[in-house]
């Protein structure tokens, strides 16, 4: 089907019922449907929206188009869950309905205020010359789920000296007042994250850009301030960066600071931005403190302007575990949360000899937890087929303190103009310990506890089910099947 702009932001209203019917059915026949990802019914699925804890459960909700794996005419998806692992579908949340968000109910986060849960989102609009203008919204969900839309704009305009690429506002608490902080583009295209404040959710004040002082691109998308153990994490998607260095055509970054100070508005002490995850597929993460105390994200595994196998049957994209944010030595961690052991079936204990391979078929939905001694080199060869002609290959070479990803070995290649392979660095001469989580054409890798992580889309034939190891010295993995 060739994407017309008509049929991008063509009214939900308008799409037949048989349409919708026969794209479902073109979905649930895809061999790369995922097992205990997120994942959307039909259409395109990208940012993770409003994630918050309110009325006893978990709610998240996400971008969505669910027409055609396109980017179109956006909604929020909600769905729910009493323990992080569980999702449970709730229906569309915010449509695309009245003139203040006309053309996409964009991304946004969510704040649970008395007996409601606070829903903030950008409004995009185009005029009859498909000029963008942006509003920053207000929604209301009650106990019942039932969602109303506040009446007027939020903020009806960027401030002077901003274009309309001005979006994602993330709501928090600070002090005795909310805060707003919002990714913005300069006239002259340079990217910022805005922060405004109010005292009642109505009236709000614009502060002024971060002091950030770091290259920030042409423009910044889904800002998240966060308080981690003492310590303040800036996540955000800042698009064309110059001073960093990545492979993706846009990076998911972080800058960690020891404090933000709201009367200056700027990061006390920020180290230099760095990477989130080293991995090919993940973009637009959003994080919020938790009840209990710890700080949990979840990212889109997918990029923009990118292609992926699934758009030919009618869907794409998936979110990432949730993960906890820690703090260790002055280091931001990773790690799925510990829920994520509820979807652990069968164990099995694995034993790769040295200089042996050792294979197992499996059915591509499985968490390995690899042990590596120091000065050990290996692979893991993940949906592999049976020769190891084709498989997603994990290495690692302990003496040099390298682990590499590759993804060339397929007949799906994805994006191969951004390169098939990437590379992070840890200890030299330490051991290490590997965790992977796969689930049908995805994968999520983590690396001591976390330290560093890679994420990464991969697309198997159906005789590519195998898992291979390979290595220097004898390797120990403990091997659990995953369902939901």
């Amino acid at each position: 089907m060739e994407w017309t702009q008509e049929m991008r932001y063509r009214p939900y209203q308008e799409w037949s019922e048989k349409y919708v019917r026969e794209l479902k059915t073109n979905v649930e026949q895809s061999k790369w449907r995922l097992n205990y990802h997120i994942q959307p019914e039909t259409g395109l699925l990208n940012d993770p929206n409003g994630f918050s804890f309110f009325n006893g459960k978990w709610h998240l909700f996400y971008q969505s188009f669910p027409f055609g794996a396109v980017h179109g005419l956006k909604s929020w998806y909600h769905v729910s869950s009493t323990d992080l692992i569980h999702w449970e579908s709730e229906g569309a949340a915010l449509e695309p309905d009245r003139a203040f968000d006309s053309h996409g109910a964009y991304s946004g986060s969510a704040l649970p205020v008395g007996e409601a849960l606070f829903l903030a989102y950008t409004g995009n609009v185009r005029d009859q010359s498909w000029e963008r203008h942006s509003y920053q919204l207000g929604a209301w969900m009650n106990k019942k789920g039932e969602i109303k839309k506040v009446a007027e704009p939020l903020i009806s305009e960027p401030p002077a000296g901003f274009t309309a690429h001005f979006r994602d506002p993330q709501l928090i608490r600070s002090n005795d007042e909310y805060l707003m902080v919002i990714g913005g583009q300069t006239l002259d295209e340079q990217g910022e994250v805005l922060v405004f404040a109010s005292q009642d959710l109505v009236d709000w004040q614009y502060r002024g850009p971060m002091n950030i002082h770091q290259d920030l691109g042409f423009m910044v998308e889904c800002p998240n301030l966060l308080s981690i153990e003492e310590h303040t994490v800036l996540l955000l998607c800042p698009q064309g960066l110059k001073e960093l260095d990545y492979q993706n055509l846009f990076p998911n970054t972080y800058i960690l600071a020891e404090e933000y100070l709201a009367e200056t508005n700027n990061l006390k002490n920020p180290q230099k931005q760095q990477v989130l995850d080293e991995g090919f597929d993940l973009y637009a993460t959003q994080a919020f403190t938790a009840p209990d105390g710890r700080c949990l994200s979840v990212g889109w595994i997918g990029l923009p302007e990118m292609t992926y196998p699934t758009f030919g049957e009618g869907w794409a994209h998936s979110l990432s575990l949730v993960k906890e944010l820690t703090i260790k030595d002055g280091k931001l961690y990773q790690y799925p949360v510990e829920e994520t052991q509820r979807l652990r079936g069968s164990q099995e204990t694995l034993v790769a000899e040295a200089n042996e391979t050792f294979m197992k078929q499996t059915a591509n939905s499985y968490e390995l937890q690899l042990e590596i001694p120091s000065n050990c080199q290996g692979s893991v060869h993940l949906f592999s087929d049976s020769i190891n002609e084709k498989s997603l290959v994990l290495s690692y070479d302990t003496k040099q303190g390298k682990v590499w990803l590759d993804r060339s070995k397929t007949d799906y290649p994805l994006n191969p103009e951004f390169g098939e392979t990437r590379e992070t660095i840890v200890e030299q001469g330490e051991s290490l310990t590997i965790a992977i989580f796969l689930d049908k054409s995805t994968c999520e890798i983590f690396i001591n506890e976390g330290e560093k992580t890679l994420t990464a889309n991969y697309y198997p034939t159906e005789e590519q089910t195998y898992l291979l190891l390979e290595n220097s010295q004898k390797c120990r993995a403990s091997y659990y099947s995953l369902s939901k």
